[in-house]
């Protein structure tokens, strides 16, 4: 287990919400007058998807499913989808709300198999993160918040090996 006094603040609570309604905002322009269905990646996504549809000012349903590719601060290369109950999505406008993009290993299965089972209105993908630097399979993020460099980052959901989730900001070791 790290100490948390070492971990060095990368963005403080303040910084996250203000970027959260600037996403928020432009979801809400592109999509003014429709329903979205935002799915929440669990566990990492929670405190970002619960803080961004707050001030997602349209009809909204929220599902949730739960995968994961990490090991420790590595990611497996595999993504093991643990729960992708999902209902029906057809001519529905999907926002897939992740913590962060890196590999994009996640991103692409997931982008993969909503579009295999359903014929959406829309299918977006927000990432509060997006860190280019490790990308080994190229995706798109529709919306994201921070372009990060090759750090481990934890807090505001973010985790090592379960811990730190409860941090209000993001930092690193």
């Amino acid at each position: 287990m790290k100490n948390l006094q070492d971990i060095k603040i990368l963005y403080s609570e303040e910084v996250l919400q203000s970027k959260i309604q600037e996403i928020a905002n432009k979801i809400n322009e592109k999509h003014k007058g429709e329903e979205i269905c935002a799915i929440c990646v669990l566990k990492g996504s929670t405190p970002f998807c619960m803080d961004l549809i707050k001030r997602i000012n349209l009809p909204l349903t929220l599902e949730f499913i739960r995968v994961s590719t990490y090991d420790g601060d590595s990611s497996t290369g595999k993504v093991n989808h643990l729960d992708m109950t999902l209902p029906p999505l057809d001519n529905k406008n999907v926002l897939i709300v992740e913590d962060i993009v890196d590999t994009g290993f996640t991103a692409d299965f997931l982008l993969k198999s909503i579009k295999l089972k359903n014929n959406t209105k829309s299918l977006e993908l927000v990432s509060l993160l997006n860190k280019k630097i490790a990308r080994k399979i190229d995706v798109n993020i529709d919306y994201y918040g921070f372009e990060i460099d090759d750090k481990f980052v934890v807090g505001y959901g973010l985790d090592y090996n379960g811990y730190y989730r409860n941090l209000p900001y993001i930092g690193y070791f």
